[in-house]
C-alpha cells in the first residue's frame, strides 16, 4: 500500500508503499477515506514538542474509513461498515490504569511506548490496522463526507472533558481557550449537551463575534484584558448565573496566569477540567490557591482525551443534529501531497477549519 513515512525528526514525510498491515487477533483493517491532519503536526514531526515516537512511523491520528478485514471477535461489524478509527489505544491488562498510546503520534510513559511498538503506523496511508474496540461504527455515510466526519477527532477531545465533569443539561459552562480550535470545539459541544449558557473569553474579537454569530444567544463572549483580577471579574459578569464548569483546552504557548483567571470563575462546588498544554514546554506551574480549592469544594479533574464509549455517544449527537458537521470545512489534499497538507494544517489553524489527507 502506499504511505506517508516519517523516518527522521525534522525530515520531510516520504511517500513510498510499504507492506500492507496484516490482520492479526483482535485486530480490525480500515481502507482510509479520510485522515484527519492536526494543525500542530508540523511541530511534532519536526520534534519540537519532543513526543514519544519510535521512529520510522506512519503517522496519523485517526481517520474514517470502511472495515475490509475483521476478526471473530467482531460480532456486530461486517465488511464494508464505515467506522472512525479511535486512535486513543489503551492496554488491555490493567482495567483501572490502562497504559495509552496515540496510534500515529505519541504514547504516554514507557507502558504507553511498548504498546506504540505495536500500534504504531496510523492514518496516513491507504490502509490501517487497530484494535477491534478502536472500530468506531458511524453508520451510512456517502465517500463525498467522509472528510466531514474527521471533525469527530476534534470535537472527541473536549467531549471526553465534559463528560469526566459530569456536564447536565442547563447547567453554566466556561470554556478556556474557547477561540482556538479546540476551544470552539468546546463550544459547540457544550450547547450540543444542552449547556444553557456558554461563555467564551478570549482576545480575538472577531473569532469571539463568530462563535456568538454561529451559536447564537446562548454563547456570551468575553473580551479579556491580560489583567488577572480584571478578567475574572469580567468573566463573572458576562455568565447569566454561577459557573458550574470550567474547561480549559488552551495550547502550550499560554501563560499559567490566563489558565489560572478561568479556573477561578468556577462557583462554590464547582467542576473544573484541565486538559491543555499549559506547562509542557516549560514555565510556571498553575499555583491555585489551596484554601480556595478546599473551602469552595471545588473538583478538579485531569483529562487526557476521552473514553472508549465517547464516540459512540459523539455519534449520536450528531445523527439527532444536536452537533451539525456542516459546521467544518476540509480542505484535502491527496496522500502523494502529505507534506502539502501538513504545512496547510500549520497555517490554517482557524477554528473550524481542516486539513485532511484522502489517501
Amino acid at each position: 500500500m502506499k504511505a506517508a513515512v516519517l523516518k527522521r525528526f525534522g525530515s520531510p514525510l516520504e511517500i513510498e508503499h510499504v507492506e500492507d498491515p496484516v490482520l492479526g487477533t483482535g485486530e480490525i483493517i480500515v481502507d482510509i477515506a479520510a485522515a484527519g491532519v492536526l494543525s500542530y503536526a508540523n511541530e511534532v514531526f519536526s520534534g519540537e514538542r519532543k513526543y514519544l515516537l519510535d521512529l520510522p512511523v506512519i503517522p496519523g491520528t485517526g481517520g474514517v474509513g470502511r472495515v475490509s478485514a475483521l476478526g471473530p471477535d467482531a460480532t456486530h461489524l461486517a465488511i464494508g461498515d464505515w467506522v472512525f478509527c479511535d486512535p486513543t489505544v489503551r492496554s488491555r491488562d490493567a482495567a483501572f490504569a490502562p497504559d495509552i498510546t496515540l496510534q500515529g503520534l505519541s504514547a504516554r510513559g514507557p507502558g504507553g511506548l511498548r504498546l506504540q511498538q505495536y500500534f504504531r503506523h496510523g492514518s496516513f496511508a491507504e490502509r490501517m490496522r487497530v484494535p477491534t474496540e478502536n472500530s468506531k461504527p458511524i453508520g451510512a455515510i456517502d465517500t463525498d463526507d467522509a472528510a466531514r466526519w474527521c471533525a469527530l477527532g476534534t470535537l472527541l477531545v473536549p467531549y471526553g472533558g465534559f463528560i469526566a465533569a459530569n456536564l447536565h443539561a442547563g447547567e453554566t459552562v466556561l470554556v478556556s481557550g474557547a477561540t482556538g480550535r479546540f476551544g470552539s470545539a468546546a463550544v459547540a459541544v457544550a450547547l450540543a449537551m444542552g449547556a444553557a449558557a456558554v461563555v467564551a473569553p478570549g482576545r480575538n474579537e472577531v473569532m469571539l463575534a463568530e462563535l456568538k454569530r454561529r451559536f447564537g444567544s446562548r454563547v456570551h463572549p468575553v473580551r479579556l484584558s491580560g489583567d488577572e483580577g480584571e478578567d475574572i471579574a469580567r468573566m463573572k459578569r458576562a455568565a447569566p448565573r454561577p459557573i458550574d464548569c470550567v474547561l480549559d483546552i488552551m495550547p502550550p504557548s499560554v501563560t499559567a496566569q490566563v489558565v489560572r483567571s478561568a479556573v477561578m470563575t468556577v462557583r462554590p462546588y464547582g467542576r473544573v477540567v484541565l486538559m491543555g498544554g499549559v506547562g509542557m514546554l516549560g514555565g510556571a506551574g498553575l499555583e491555585l490557591p489551596y484554601p480556595w480549592i478546599m473551602r469552595e469544594c471545588v473538583t478538579i479533574h485531569g483529562v487526557w482525551m476521552y473514553p472508549p464509549s465517547a464516540t459512540v455517544r459523539m455519534v449520536e449527537l450528531i445523527r439527532a443534529g444536536l452537533l451539525d458537521l456542516a459546521q467544518f470545512e476540509p480542505t484535502c489534499f491527496d496522500l502523494d501531497h502529505a507534506n502539502d497538507a501538513v504545512a496547510h494544517a500549520a497555517a490554517h489553524r482557524e477554528p473550524f477549519k481542516m486539513t485532511v489527507i484522502r489517501p
